[in-house]
């Protein structure tokens, strides 16, 4: 079984001098590509050679080589991300280039390894699919099944009372589903049930 997806727990930044060149990644959580963007944008240095990056957001990925030779910096930028098991993470490696010509396969190494050094410092949390429930209850089931369903690590995301119960959105880990409409329905003796919202 393949090892569980992660991301980043918060920014990094890794830096390597390699044959006078200096290199400089820096990594950030993103959850959209206008945020990978935006964090581009932010610790690119406009004196610098290059600044190559990276991003991949579920199936959503690109990669840019900003003048390097194609091939040699965006992409192994891209395979450090895939290599490390991450997603929603973008990486820029910016370039001072230092008077020595790397040639292809030294700019693949260099841009790729100071990225996955970058990844492989950093703190992660893994990806968990997460689910949301809608349903509805009785005002004296409420305590309870908050209590119960907070042990799955359920939230309530939206809570609303009416006349005859309290109806309520959830969301929890996708695991937990199944021990969730348990739970609901053993609490509400069979009054109750959760339906998906996603």
């Amino acid at each position: 079984m393949s090892e569980p997806l992660s991301t980043l727990v918060q920014r990094c930044a890794h830096q390597e001098e390699i044959r006078k060149s200096r290199f400089l990644a820096n990594a950030a959580p993103v959850t959209t590509p206008g945020q990978a963007l935006d964090f581009l944008r932010e610790v690119a240095d406009p004196a610098a050679t290059h600044n190559c990056w990276a991003y991949r957001i579920g199936q959503d990925y690109r990669f840019n080589d900003d003048g390097e030779p194609g091939g040699t910096a965006g992409r192994p930028i891209l395979q450090a991300i895939e290599g490390q098991q991450m997603d929603g993470v973008v990486v820029v490696v910016t370039r001072w280039y230092g008077g020595i010509k790397l040639g292809a396969g030294g700019l693949v190494r260099a841009y790729g390894g100071t990225a996955a050094e970058c990844l492989r410092r950093a703190e992660r949390a893994p990806i968990v699919a997460m689910a949301r429930l809608a349903l509805r209850c009785d005002f004296a089931e409420l305590a309870l099944l908050k209590a119960r369903l907070k042990e799955l690590q359920a939230e309530v995301e939206h809570e609303s009372f009416g006349a005859d119960g309290v109806e309520l959105e959830l969301r929890l880990p996708d695991s937990h589903v199944a021990e969730a409409c348990l739970r609901i329905s053993d609490i509400s003796r069979g009054r109750s049930s959760a339906k998906r919202l996603d």
